[in-house]
């Protein structure tokens, strides 16, 4: 079967782009006590339960997930570096709300100043870096919009780049998915800063050293993210957790609860998502990470067969006891004529429980194959045109 691959983008973004999967006898989420929730299976790229994750919602201090990737992008082109010293402005020395209590006489490592925005949820540090980014806050809140389009947050507005309440800055459960899982995928290397549980910069109040993300002091398992709050949009909590699972390895859920009724209410109700994720669903590896998940025929190629499969593995999560109904079908354009480089779009493999599919993985070249001669090509166009 023929067709045409466009430009794809990871596995787990695609997924959020489509409604929740349509299960054969699915099992039914726990009650949660929020206005919106969202739960991702990271892992296998599948959303497994939802509720209005679609709803223009207010950002609060979830904004700062999209600071912190322009952020962190920045650290990885070495616009900054983490030792550099920021100054603190009287912006962002009077900014309200959550604090790092930093001053103007402060010139604070760009290291401290993402802990005070990402542990102590301080504004006064998320303008430090805005304006140490991109010049000016307002510059900076242009570079998280162009971010948020270039990510296919297509529902998400930024007026701000620490979340304080102001019109028109509203994002949905599904951009924030989108953003927490690459924000995860393009940055692990920071992604121990939202695992910290306490900080305090010298000189400031201890009383503000922890991290109000309370699934960090109950869950060993969790890891992150980002909380939030203001009178509008609620108590609010990206968390995401990694648990190991025998013969599947690290499987990691991303649970989103937004509009809950208080502090505990919205670590209360995302534990809740996590641990049904994890109950409810099993995690089925199909294939190793660069384990060909088929080798069919090339034409006029150095080499008569080419490897497909993913450079990670493959991971479908499906309904727990129903692993045995599952059935894969690869698509794929056909024939197959060389030249290939490796990483190069070659089709698709669809999974399917019983009669729904559950989910499409894009296939791509685990190899380089180049052309074959002058006299292979001549040779296998004479077959072609027979065939």
């Amino acid at each position: 079967m023929k067709f045409l691959l466009s430009s794809l983008r990871s596995l787990a973004c695609a997924a959020l782009m489509a409604p929740a999967m349509l299960w054969a006898q699915a099992p039914q989420p726990p009650e949660i006590a929020a206005r919106n929730y969202l739960l991702v299976d990271v892992t296998a790229g599948q959303v497994l339960a939802s509720k209005d994750i679609d709803a223009p919602v207010e950002q609060a201090s979830l904004t700062k997930l999209m600071t912190g990737y322009l952020v962190f992008d920045a650290l990885r082109a070495k616009k900054i570096t983490l030792e550099q010293r920021l100054p603190v402005s009287e912006r962002a020395w009077k900014m309200p709300g959550s604090r790092m209590f930093i001053d103007p006489k402060m010139q604070v490592p760009v290291d401290d100043l993402l802990k005070g925005m990402i542990v102590q949820s301080g504004n006064d540090a998320t303008m430090a870096l805005a304006e140490g980014v991109g010049g000016t806050v307002e510059n900076f809140v242009r570079l998280m919009n162009e971010q948020a389009k270039a990510l296919g947050m297509k529902n998400t507005a930024y007026k701000n780049p620490e979340g304080l309440t102001e019109p028109g800055h509203t994002t949905t459960a599904r951009d924030l998915a989108t953003l927490a899982t690459r924000l995860m995928q393009d940055f692990p290397q920071y992604m121990h800063y939202y695992a910290t549980k306490q900080y305090r910069y010298e000189g400031t109040p201890a009383s503000n050293s922890n991290n109000r993300n309370a699934l960090l002091f109950r869950d060993p398992t969790v890891d992150g993210l980002k909380t939030g709050h203001t009178a509008a949009a609620g108590y609010c909590l990206v968390a995401t957790s990694k648990r190991d699972f025998p013969n599947v390895g690290q499987r990691r859920l991303l649970s989103i609860v937004l509009g809950a009724a208080s502090e505990n209410a919205r670590a209360n109700e995302s534990q809740k998502l996590l641990n049904w994720g994890y109950t409810a669903f099993d995690a089925v590896k199909l294939f190793d990470a660069g384990q060909a998940a088929a080798t069919p025929a090339v034409w006029k190629g150095s080499q008569n067969t080419l490897k497909i499969g993913r450079s990670e593995s493959i991971v479908v999560t499906v309904p727990s006891g129903s692993a045995g109904k599952l059935s894969t079908e690869i698509v794929r354009q056909d024939p197959l004529v060389a030249p290939f480089t490796k990483g190069q779009s070659i089709g698709m493999l669809k999974v399917k429980l019983g009669d729904v599919q559950v989910a499409e993985v894009p296939l791509v070249a685990l190899e380089d194959v180049a052309q074959a001669g002058i006299f292979g090509r001549a040779w296998d166009a004479i077959r072609l045109w027979i065939k």
